[in-house]
């Protein structure tokens, strides 16, 4: 079974410096239907205008990985890392015990990010930073991005979940299969595809359960996340 999550029916809040899209109930957007998948917990893209973003704010008992399209963003928090995160580059901050940081667009154009919340498989955990040059995500073959056990040069999560991550060109296309009991997320960042079938644009997501394999096809230049849940 594949769910469409439509870019256009995600709850949208513009703050003046913040123009964020929420796929699942967070803040003051609150969706019954829309909540979690599986624990994948808060798929926000946000566009930050330049000179602004988030003051110090507290998190505890999540693994948060961020995603920057474009632009650059500035990390600080309590356990005293300093990082810019840029394309080619991903962050995972383990919010475990309890940790306060802060992201800040300090250039003059605007960050565009994905910034994805996944539960923790433990709780309670020392908290913990990594920041990693991205994988080589070669054209037409998905690479990974963040996994349990920091396989093939991605961060390392304190979660049941794998992240992938693509760019195809026009017609491209890939499969991966899912082991049983497995669901995915699929998430089109950029461009249009197929994905068994149904179409998807910028900003779409799709719930996959109870399928063994996926089958996606560029039906424009596109890139995507697809992640692998326990």
């Amino acid at each position: 079974m594949i769910t469409i999550r439509k870019a256009s029916e995600r709850g949208h809040v513009r703050h003046g410096w913040l123009n964020t899209w929420h796929t699942f109930s967070f803040a003051d957007y609150l969706d019954s239907r829309h909540v979690r998948f599986r624990n994948l917990r808060v798929m926000n893209e946000d566009t930050i205008a330049a000179h602004n973003g988030f003051g110090m704010h507290p998190h505890r008992d999540m693994e948060i990985v961020t995603y920057v399209m474009s632009g650059e963003l500035e990390h600080r928090d309590s356990m005293g890392n300093v990082g810019v995160i840029k394309p080619g580059v991903v962050q995972r901050m383990s919010a475990g015990t309890g940790v306060m940081h802060s992201e800040m667009n300090r250039g003059d154009v605007p960050v565009h990010l994905y910034q994805i919340w996944i539960f923790p498989r433990e709780k309670g955990i020392e908290p913990g930073y990594e920041e990693r040059s991205l994988p080589a995500i070669e054209p037409g073959r998905l690479a990974l991005i963040a996994s349990p056990d920091g396989a093939d040069g991605s961060v390392t999560i304190n979660a049941d979940a794998r992240l992938f991550g693509a760019r195809l060109k026009q017609g491209d296309e890939l499969s991966y299969s899912l082991s049983h009991g497995h669901g995915a997320w699929l998430q089109v960042t950029k461009g249009s595809l197929e994905l068994n079938g149904e179409t998807l644009g910028a900003g779409d997501g799709a719930a996959v359960e109870e399928v063994d394999k996926l089958q996606i096809l560029a039906t424009d230049d596109a890139e995507l996340l697809l992640f692998d849940l326990d």
